[in-house]
């Protein structure tokens, strides 16, 4: 089994900040992770090259620092890992991502499965791995929590509102992964070991996947973002101490007094 996992790195969500001045991320002293749902999408990967044999295959578009992501999903268990990264593909927005990594696929040859994690949170989008999927003409599941495989016959349940449902379709297909998919795993000393011993990335740009200039980065995004900022606080907040019972009355007066209840 041939499976290709598109991963992101993002900004830990939970310290990122936007500058009041520029409208723009301040990512200087902020981490980076893999983006969660494309670890549960990895992870999903690994499990099933464990389980039917195979190769799993890691992609990302990025700066160069995205290596670190990629070397963290060849800690885990990736075989392989690529990254496209050039100034040509920056401010590339979903439309641009998926024509690159459409390109990039179709470069790396035969697969049966492709991954994505259902969105970024950096962007909450759920666009890539749809519009991938159409790029590259196969059927697409997304919202995915549950996976079987039977020969040639995939079987998953997808993640609706208010239940479930159950699809069937056949190789190639395109999956994207939700956090009920699995429980990633930590990546073990010895991978970590050999993920940062060896230069196991791949890089390659715009000439590497032979794509026209007009189609990846701003020249190739039609969205455009026109402002971003943190709204601002309107009121202070106030904390509630005490016991459980203190607290419990405290907020119901608070309530009333705001005439909540």
């Amino acid at each position: 089994m041939r499976i290709i996992v598109c991963i992101k790195q993002v900004p830990n969500t939970n310290e990122v900040k936007i500058d009041p001045k520029t409208g723009t991320l301040i990512r200087e002293g902020v981490p980076s992770i893999i983006n969660p749902d494309d670890k549960h999408a990895l992870e999903e990967a690994l499990r099933l090259k464990e389980k039917f044999g195979g190769r799993v295959i890691v992609i990302s578009m990025g700066p160069p620092q995205a290596d670190e992501a990629l070397r963290e999903a060849l800690a885990m268990g990736a075989d392989e890992a690529i990254l496209l990264t050039d100034r040509a593909f920056a401010g590339a927005d979903t439309l641009a991502t998926s024509k690159t990594l459409a390109k990039a696929i179709k470069k790396i040859g035969e697969f049966d499965i492709i991954f994505c994690g259902r969105q970024a949170i950096d962007g909450d989008t759920a666009q890539v791995g749809p519009q991938l999927a159409e790029h590259l003409n196969i059927p697409q599941v997304t919202y995915v929590e549950n996976i079987e495989i039977n020969g040639e016959e995939v079987r998953v349940r997808r993640a609706l509102e208010d239940g479930y449902e159950i699809l069937k379709t056949n190789f190639p297909v395109l999956l994207t992964a939700i956090k009920t998919l699995n429980n990633p795993r930590y990546p073990s000393i010895k991978g970590i070991f050999d993920a940062y011993r060896e230069n196991r990335i791949t890089y390659w740009g715009p000439a590497d996947i032979e794509i026209n200039a007009d189609e990846i980065g701003l020249k190739g995004s039609p969205t455009q973002v026109k402002e971003t900022f943190t709204p601002e606080s309107k009121r202070a907040g106030e904390m509630i101490s005490g016991n459980p019972r203190e607290m419990v009355t405290t907020l119901v007066e608070r309530l009333k007094e705001k005439h909540v209840i």
